[in-house]
């Protein structure tokens, strides 16, 4: 009986698969010695690329959204209904604008208040809810 070949063995290669395991296997080798070039420069490389293909896509966004919301003239605000003849508003848009008013009025307010002699008051509790007393 003869006793085994010193011949090393190798899988028998399809065309396919052995291009694709050869490059891989010497860009493994390859990268220990020069992690940076293989590894960190393509990975910068996608990074900056891609910043600048997401650039005018931001762009674009922008600018759509700036043709959405468009400053209205007095006859175009007239004929929705946002401002009366006289250049009152009829309608108002945000709730708290109506209830504080003008926001310099709001201020001053505020700041005539005197802030050094307060006192500090609890909040009624609803009945059965804990009040975070021990």
């Amino acid at each position: 009986m003869p006793t085994f070949q010193s011949k090393t063995f190798r899988r028998a290669t399809t065309a396919s698969s052995s291009l694709g395991e050869r490059l891989g296997a010497l860009y493994r080798a390859r990268l220990t010695r020069h992690p940076f070039m293989l590894f960190g420069l393509p990975f910068i490389a996608v990074i900056v690329a891609g910043s600048f293909v997401l650039t005018p896509a931001a762009a674009l966004r922008y600018e759509r959204y700036d043709r959405k919301v468009q400053q209205l003239s007095k006859e175009e605000a007239f004929e929705l209904g946002l401002k009366g003849p006289d250049g009152e508003e009829g309608i108002k848009r945000n709730p708290r604008r109506r209830i504080i008013g003008d926001e310099r009025e709001e201020y001053y307010r505020l700041m005539a208040k005197d802030l050094d002699n307060w006192e500090q008051k609890r909040v009624k509790r609803f009945e059965g809810e804990p009040d975070g007393r021990l």
